[in-house]
């Protein structure tokens, strides 16, 4: 078992939904849109997957001991877990990190997670292809996302893998490439507006 994950067992078969990102800080949105994925692709667990940040940023996150700390501190459910897998096996993308979380949990079905502005400029990330084709992929947005999210590069990519969403639950039980969208209400809440209000400290 990894220490980074002490005392969780995640079985052969079990479905899991993967959220990354700097969470810098985490806050009610986070676990809204955990609690959301949890309900609408019929989710057992989801892991926080706290990135470590890149130091030669100009403005680089926050220590990720302080954004681990307050994640946790912030969940109260006992399936969102907060892992610091990407700094403990040095992943620098996210189609590495996806690949490393399949060869330490084979047979795991993982899902990964994301909000559709991430979508709509999806096909910028390092390996967009890879991403799709190495586990599912769930899409959660605002209603009015829905016309941007249809118009994105990765939309139209994969058109033919797309489940409509009331077949969301099911997103999980299939290979990739195999992505939904899911409308639901969110908040307006970014890390970015808690970053400049000055309530979220970068020091340790």
């Amino acid at each position: 078992m990894a220490k980074w994950l002490e005392g969780v067992n995640l079985a052969r078969g079990m479905r899991v939904g993967v959220l990354g990102g700097s969470f810098d800080p985490p806050h009610q949105g986070h676990v809204h849109l955990s609690n959301e994925a949890l309900k609408r692709f019929d989710l057992e667990k989801i892991l926080w997957l706290v990135s470590p940040g890149n130091p030669l940023k100009p403005n680089p996150p926050a220590p990720i001991e302080k954004r681990m700390a307050a994640a946790r501190a912030l969940i109260d459910h006992p399936r969102i877990l907060v892992s610091d897998f990407e700094e403990r096996h040095q992943t620098r993308y996210t189609f590495e990190t996806l690949s490393a979380l399949k060869s330490v949990w084979p047979g795991v079905n993982f899902v990964w997670l994301m909000g559709a502005d991430n979508l709509f400029q999806f096909h910028r990330w390092e390996n967009w292809r890879g991403i799709m084709t190495t586990m599912p992929v769930g899409v959660l947005a605002r209603p009015k996302l829905r016309i941007a999210a249809r118009m994105s590069v990765t939309s139209r990519v994969f058109s033919a893998a797309r489940l409509p969403s009331k077949q969301a639950r099911l997103l999980a039980c299939g290979p990739a490439p195999r992505w939904s969208f899911v409308n639901m209400p969110m908040s307006g809440i970014s890390s970015s507006q808690i970053r400049e209000t000055g309530t979220w400290n970068h020091s340790d």
